[in-house]
Parts: structure tokens; sequence; C-alpha cells
């Protein structure tokens, strides 16, 4: 049985909810491969083969400490049942169209986990966010983003059944780090030329909310133009 554990929504996190409020720490104890960010928005987060990083606006690639918080992750204990090989330069718009053949379903959870070679590939990070926060569409309108070449990497996609948009992001949502750990991010773009590709499907949802975080719990949070907000920030 498959799970994907998730922290808050991402239509929280949209909504400007960008405190921390679950320890990395814990995190481990749900999965060892993920994505997510930081408390204050402070940069991106990828989990690989139990290890948690955090790819910073600075560009710095660092690894994340258990104490650390986050006010939005998804992570998994990988167990992929599905496995593919790509041989020829794909963009990251085609290897979403592949994937989505490849995928057992659309209709639910896939974790999906691409290793090998990159001819190229277009990152960001948001930078760390000031009270009173801004909505997250407003925030990643000014982010510093990176370019690398010929790079062997990893990235970690989750892809979230458009029924559940708002929740995650509907469709693809991926990062990606380096093998040699000093490059990463939300990917924006990709050409991808060798790589295996694992896939898991995901048999259940765990939602976890911060009920132990007052100004979420009694917030009357604005979600209007979420679906488009969404697509602006998130791609």
């Amino acid at each position: 049985m498959s799970k994907l554990f998730q922290h808050q929504s991402l239509g929280d996190l949209m909504a400007g909810f960008f405190d921390g409020s679950i320890r990395f720490g814990e995190l481990l104890d749900h999965g060892d491969t993920g994505l997510g960010t930081f408390h204050a928005f402070d940069g991106e987060f990828i989990m690989v083969d139990g290890q948690a990083y955090q790819i910073r606006a600075s560009g710095q690639v660092v690894e994340v400490e258990p104490e650390l918080t986050s006010p939005y992750a998804a992570v998994t204990f990988f167990e992929p049942d599905r496995f593919e090989e790509i041989k020829r330069p794909t963009t990251l718009k085609k290897m979403r169209s592949e994937i989505g053949q490849m995928v057992q379903s659309k209709n639910v959870f896939s974790v999906i986990r691409i290793d090998g070679h990159f001819d190229y590939v277009h990152t960001r990070a948001v930078p760390k966010q000031e009270k009173p926060y801004p909505r997250l569409v407003e925030a990643t309108r000014v982010q510093p983003e990176f370019e690398q070449y010929d790079i062997m990497g990893t990235a970690v996609g989750i892809y979230t059944p458009h029924l559940y948009d708002g929740v995650a992001k509907g469709g693809f949502h991926c990062h990606f780090i380096s093998d040699d750990r000093k490059f990463g991010g939300h990917i924006l773009d990709y050409i991808v030329t060798d790589a295996k590709v694992q896939i898991q499907t995901i048999d259940s949802l765990e939602q976890h909310f911060a009920t132990d975080y007052a100004e979420f719990m009694e917030n009357d949070i604005d979600y209007d133009n979420l679906a488009a907000e969404m697509e602006e920030a998130e791609g």
C-alpha cells in the first residue's frame, strides 16, 4: 500500500500561509522522497533517498536540519511500480505528455523520479518572504532563475489528478537536484536525453493539517482566482 503524506494544501500556500508548521524531522517519518518549501517560503525543498535538501534563492544547495519547518510538503516512501527509459532528447513539455501515458491512471496521484543526463535544466528558487506575507503568485513574480547545461541529476515530481487542483497543483509539480548536490530548484524547463524514469502509483493520500497553528485555523482564507494564480506561480 503506497501512501502520499501531504502537510497543508497548495491552496493555503497560494493564499500566503508561509509559516512553517511541521518539522522536517517529522516529515522524514512519512517518506524518503518528496518536495515542498520552507518557513517563510525560503527556497525549494526536494527529498531524495531519505535526504532533504534546500535550494536557496542564492542558488546554494544545503542539507536540511531536522528542526527546520515547512508550510507545505508532500512525501512518500518511494516504491516504483513502473519503469521506462529515455534515450532521445525530450523537453519538459514532451516528457509530461509521455509520463501522462506511462502512469497507471490520471485519476490517482503518482510520484515520478527521473535520474540521468540532462542537456539543459532551468529552475527557480523563491526568496525568503517577510511578514505580512504576500500571496504566492506575487512572491514568484520576483524570483531568481538558474540554468545549467550538460548535467547529471534527479527530477522528483508529483502528478495530481485535476479533481484535487487546489489541494495540490493539478497536473505535474517537479523539483530538481544535481548529482553533485550543487544545483537544483523548482523546474521551469529541461531537456533530458538519457535517463531512467520510475513511477509510483499512490493508493492513498494522507492530508495533514496545521491544527495547532491558530492563524490558519481561525482565518477566513481567500481562495478566489486560485486556479489562475496556481498556473502562473507553479507553471
